[in-house]
């Protein structure tokens, strides 16, 4: 079992948190948007070996945050919480 940080709870057990995708995904504008890139947004992921960007839930408090995590070690590099900055 891992401890995640929640920015607001402190360090809590993995099982409390969701997945909510890779940071830096945003949402096409407009509603003349191409199909391909529709597709590109929704399905594409980049899935990196080393340091990924990911948007994660705490379910207990509901707040979201940016966590930077190793995908081969699994190690917690960083974490902030989510705002406008963060997201991109």
């Amino acid at each position: 079992m891992q401890l995640f940080p929640c920015q607001f709870c402190g360090p809590r057990d993995e099982t409390e948190f969701h997945y909510g995708g890779d940071a830096g995904n945003v949402r096409p504008d407009g509603i003349d948007v191409p199909t391909d890139r529709w597709a590109g947004y929704l399905y594409l992921r980049g899935n990196p070996k080393g340091t990924a960007r990911e948007i994660w839930v705490h379910m207990i408090c509901g707040e979201f945050f940016v966590m930077e995590r190793d995908t081969v070690t699994h190690k917690v590099l960083s974490s902030a919480a989510l705002d406008g900055e963060h997201a991109a």
